[in-house]
């Protein structure tokens, strides 16, 4: 095998790998994107969980305060 050749395997893999990694950091920026949706809908959810429960909360207190 001649420099050459040599020379055109390592451009072809060198391209290859720089596609790879390419391909891996669209996949990573569209992964972090759906798990900050994803975040944010848990933290949506919680802030719900939190008004509930200070409702229920008041509700208690005004009627342990009824029965005194």
């Amino acid at each position: 095998m001649t420099i050459d050749e040599r020379l055109e395997k390592l451009t072809e893999r060198h391209e290859a790998l720089a596609q790879t990694v390419e391909l891996m950091a669209a996949e990573n920026r569209e992964r972090d994107q759906r798990l900050g949706k994803t975040l944010d809908q848990i933290m949506e959810a919680i802030a719900r969980l939190l008004h509930i429960a200070e409702i229920h909360e008041q509700r208690i207190t005004r009627l342990e305060d009824n029965r005194q």
